[in-house]
């Protein structure tokens, strides 16, 4: 049997699938940006065809289909979701556009304010107010809401998100709110905040419920879409998507809470790392994805990966718990410019799929990060996608040279500046994930992945003063692959603010039982039988300060009678591991309890370790342009490597998928799986 991952990019689409053996089986589509299924039907069909069977074969013998989907993602960033209306208690209509009172460079005095998701004439007020402690001070009143409910129908809005004051207290009225819409309106998708985001902060909670209507639709189109699809093609299993947290749901439950797939695909990336990190043995390591479109750059400290509440996507905050994923507008596609000072700029627009880097061949004209490397000879212009298809090098010179004419250099010079300002974006987007954590990057590994990463990878590793870095052979599709690895993730939360040692300690280990049977009722509902693990976790922080963090709980004993000082222990201690510091003295306030029920899924089994063999001598020599000469570089097939062969640089290791470019005094072994243990030298030797 076989268990297969979809991870849709801005430029291919990868799928891979696992067999029962460990071994690995993967193929890449072009991404079809105007429906994204026929992307992925086209990467399923060349798996098929990989695995020496058509798609109704593959079919019988796939056990699930973990996907990870970017149509939320691209719907925020592109500003094409859904018409949405918002309903809200009478005067506060105006909170999604007041924000937090701050802009995104508070200190920029001219900077506009950003654009509502929602414009203000379908944002309305309706007459009911709840208090803080759950009483009501103003029923819901009827004719309000049937006048508020005919506005949005005259309207004719898509969908409608539903937020009222203290609602995470008492959801009755926004309940009650829902089936009115639902009567008056059948077919619109309808969204509440306590079922999104049930907690305190008035503006995190109306602005995530608004971003849910707003990308519902069109995921809901997209995933109805991809299983009619499936199903014409014979296909009746599950179909699982990875969420911004790392784990997975049921279709159904994703179109619920569609705001929780906006980091999908990064997010199977981290799984994929964090897999990595148990195969490899080594715990700490920095993840860098490098796609097309964009670079994904995350942490795996202790082999674990670090959760946040404190996410914006498209300008547009979601406080949903997701993985903490720092993406920079840089990839393979990334256009070279040259602005009116003269400087070159490398970024963030991007050629994407289409029409894509000049070498391409399909009507690109601007120079890119991939037509650089095209130029440069670490991309074999012969030989791409394993032979698949070629490179327009004679496309890539000419964009290369209009770029250098505006430079005023030659050719490679404008070609290796592309990729120096290139890692110098980079390289700070590591700094950006690892230094403001209080972690030394200095003192991890970097994994690369994602099909740009190799040829980049050791520069900035580098840069970074980093001296080890890791390619794995599934490199290109590491999260689809990654996706394979995760679980079944439901979670609950519940503001319950008070100081760690006010709080009763009773009356907070009943809170965590109530969230840990919310969250084991939607495993249930999503017919899970296998083993469940269940994590408490608390959102705290220091009285005086703004923001919270996650404590993990798990391992607590809930009925110890020191309870609530080993609750304050722990955020003490998480506090200090985050930010260099803690203040025991101070009493912490813990304002959100959490429970993540995680179905266990079956274990990605370990692809089998490569059986002894001859040292692979070079497959061939090609001229590579490396730091300012023509170098005769030897090309290995990633392949055909032998478990502990080592390989010096300059070098180029190529697969169908992957180009790893070592640099003159850089030493790759391969590791017993024959992945890349890459040794990077302080400065590369001249």
């Amino acid at each position: 049997m076989y268990r297969v991952g979809v991870d849709v990019g801005g430029t291919f689409t990868d799928v891979v699938a696992v067999h029962d053996d460990g071994s690995v089986t993967l193929a890449k589509a072009p991404s079809t940006p105007e429906d994204q299924s026929i992307g992925v039907m086209a990467g399923l069909e060349r798996l098929a065809e990989r695995l020496n069977t058509d798609l109704p074969g593959l079919f019988r013998q796939t056990e699930r289909i973990v996907h990870g989907a970017t149509v939320a993602t691209n719907a925020l960033l592109e500003r094409k979701g859904a018409k949405v209306g918002l309903l809200t208690t009478e005067g506060h209509r105006d909170v999604l556009e007041m924000r937090e009172g701050l802009k995104p460079d508070r200190y920029n005095l001219r900077m506009p304010p950003a654009p509502p998701l929602i414009p203000r004439r379908r944002r309305l007020g309706v007459a009911e107010r709840m208090r803080p402690d759950g009483r009501v001070e103003v029923p819901l009143d009827a004719s309000s809401l049937k006048a508020a409910i005919e506005t949005l129908k005259q309207d004719q809005v898509e969908a409608v998100a539903v937020c009222y004051l203290h609602a995470y207290k008492d959801p009755s009225h926004e309940q009650a709110t829902a089936e009115a819409v639902r009567e008056a309106m059948p077919g619109v998708y309808i969204t509440i905040s306590a079922d999104v985001l049930p907690q305190i902060k008035e503006f995190e909670r109306v602005s995530t419920t608004a971003v849910n209507a707003y990308v519902g639709p069109a995921v809901g189109r997209y995933l109805s879409q991809l299983e009619k699809r499936l199903e014409a093609a014979g296909y009746s299993g599950p179909v699982l998507i990875i969420l911004s947290h790392g784990g997975v749901a049921p279709v159904a439950d994703t179109i619920r809470l569609a705001a929780g797939t906006v980091l999908s695909g990064p997010a199977g990336g981290v799984a994929g790392a964090r897999r990595s990190a148990e195969l490899l043995g080594v715990p700490d390591l920095i993840p860098f994805d490098m796609g097309g479109t964009s670079t994904d750059i995350s942490l795996i400290s202790g082999g674990e990966a670090a959760l946040s509440s404190d996410r914006g996507v498209g300008g547009e905050r979601v406080a949903l718990p997701s993985l903490d994923i720092v993406s920079i507008a840089s990839g393979g596609g990334s256009i070279a410019r040259v602005d009116a000072g003269g400087v070159l700029h490398v970024g963030p627009e991007s050629a994407g799929a289409v029409p894509g880097p000049a070498c391409y061949g399909r009507g690109g004209t601007q120079p890119t990060t991939t037509d650089a490397s095209v130029v440069l000879g670490l991309l074999d212009a012969e030989n791409f996608l394993g032979g698949a298809a070629t490179l327009d090098m004679p496309a890539a010179e000419k964009a290369l040279d209009g770029l250098a004419k505006a430079l005023n250099v030659d050719r490679m010079t404008a070609a290796e500046g592309v990729h120096r300002v290139l890692n110098t974006t980079m390289a700070e987007g590591v700094r950006l994930v690892s230094v403001r954590r209080g972690v030394d990057p200095r003192k991890f590994a970097l994994l690369s992945f994602g099909g740009a990463a190799g040829v980049h990878i050791t520069e900035i590793a580098r840069a970074l003063e980093v001296n080890r870095v890791f390619a794995p052979r599934v490199a290109s599709v590491l999260s689809a692959w990654g996706m394979l690895a995760t679980d079944l993730r439901f979670e609950a939360a519940r503001s319950h603010i008070g100081d760690a040692n006010t709080l009763d300690a009773d009356g907070l280990k009943e809170l965590f039982r109530e969230l840990e049977g919310e969250a084991r009722a939607r495993l249930e509902r999503a017919e899970f039988k296998g083993e469940v693990v269940i994590k408490p976790s608390a959102d705290m922080r220091y009285g005086e300060q703004i923001f919270e963090i996650d404590v993990a709980l798990d391992g607590l004993d809930f009925n110890s009678p020191d309870l609530m000082n080993e609750v304050a222990r722990r955020f003490h201690a998480r506090h200090e591991e985050l930010f260099t510091y803690s203040l025991p003295d101070q009493e912490p306030v813990l304002v959100n309890a959490r429970a993540a029920a995680i179905g266990v899924l079956p274990a990605l089994p370990q692809e089998p370790s490569a059986p002894p063999s001859e040292k692979a001598p070079p497959r061939s020599h090609r001229k590579v342009y490396l730091s300012g000469a023509w170098v005769e570089t030897p090309i290995y097939d990633f392949d055909t490597l032998a478990p502990g062969q080592k390989i010096e640089g300059p070098a180029i290791v190529e697969s169908e998928t992957t180009t790893v470019v070592l640099r003159s005094g850089d030493e790759a072994t391969t590791t017993p799986f024959r992945w890349l243990d890459i040794a990077v030298a302080k400065e590369e030797k001249r």
